[in-house]
């Protein structure tokens, strides 16, 4: 299941880098375009984790929810309220990108009882 959810969201992340960077380029202030290249940037990135933490744990039987929930609540809330707000979006998501940051740091620091299982 992981590693079709980090397909998914790496697919959607290339689309939308894409759609940025050709579709918005000319429609956004530059202001909004780096908001929506810095949400294509996490979103990516992660999606890149994910795929790398779904590969370990088929290799190693290890299990990965903690970490990949936060990676993919990242994305969704972290990148997700990035795009709305860069389309101009309401105001009030201003405050989900920051749980969306903390759920990236939540994923990561998930990942140290895995290095000390292994």
């Amino acid at each position: 299941m992981w590693i079709q959810t980090a397909a998914l969201f790496g697919a959607l992340g290339v689309v939308l880098g894409a759609f940025g960077a050709h579709g918005l380029e000319a429609r956004l202030t530059p202001d909004r375009l780096d908001v929506w290249t810095t949400a294509v940037d996490y979103h990516l990135l992660h999606a890149v984790a994910l795929l790398a933490l779904a590969l370990y744990a088929r290799a190693t039987g290890a299990k990965i929810r903690g970490p990949a929930t936060g990676f993919t609540l990242g994305i969704l809330l972290f990148s997700g309220s990035l795009y709305a707000l860069a389309l101009g979006g309401p105001r009030l998501l201003g405050p989900v990108t920051p749980l969306g940051g903390l759920c990236f740091i939540a994923g990561w620091l998930a990942l140290i009882p895995l290095a000390r299982r292994s």
